[in-house]
């Protein structure tokens, strides 16, 4: 059965704002509140009429009017006037008073307004968890993604070692020639250099 709302209100910012709700925690998070409100003394359940029944003619949504005025609450709303017109305007974050408990709605009403908001719940539930199943899709596809890079990089990498081996490899065989080629060199010219110096002397 769905269950009896009421409504609550509070300041922020530049606007006073009202919701129709189950709970005192329902309004806090519709509001997007960080902290308790009701605790700090900065939000309170209404019994104004014409609030109420504004609240409860669109359940579940917050309804803003002008901080500091009386006007309707509605779902989009002015800035204040001063502000509005490019004034500096000091809108020092009010605590609101007690009131009594709310004014009684009409049953019928009541009933269909609580039905709207628990299906409206249920909505922003499937829509949380819609998008709760995105962000893990996407963390998965991010992993994967970075998976496959590291996978190629440290392919690559070994691919990169191998080959540089192999050069060194090839370098090393190089300067083994090389140094046995000097040393073949020095051998055969000692030998043919005595030969020379041996057949000029007999030429002398």
């Amino acid at each position: 059965m769905a269950r009896k709302l009421k409504t609550y209100q509070t300041s922020i910012g530049f606007f006073d704002l009202a919701v129709a709700a189950p709970s005192m925690k329902a309004a806090l998070e519709i509001w997007g509140a960080d902290s308790n409100l009701f605790h700090q003394g900065f939000a309170e359940e209404t019994d104004d009429p014409a609030i109420v029944s504004a609240t409860i003619a669109h359940p579940g949504i917050v309804l803003r009017r002008a901080v500091g005025t009386d006007g309707a609450f509605k779902e989009t709303s002015e800035l204040p006037k001063g502000l509005a017109a490019g004034k500096k305007v000091s809108i020092p974050r009010k605590r609101v008073a007690p009131q009594a408990k709310a004014t009684k709605v009409d049953n019928a009403e009541a009933r269909r307004a609580a039905a709207i908001f628990d299906k409206q719940q249920r909505k922003r539930e499937a829509d949380q968890r819609k998008e709760e199943r995105a962000r893990i899709k996407e963390r998965e596809r991010k992993a994967a993604q970075v998976a496959s890079a590291q996978v190629a990089f440290d392919a690559a990498e070994q691919e990169h070692d191998a080959r540089d081996a192999a050069i060194q490899a090839e370098r090393d065989e190089i300067d083994n020639r090389t140094e046995a080629e000097r040393r073949r060199w020095e051998q055969q010219r000692e030998k043919l250099g005595a030969a020379l110096r041996r057949a000029k002397k007999g030429g002398d």
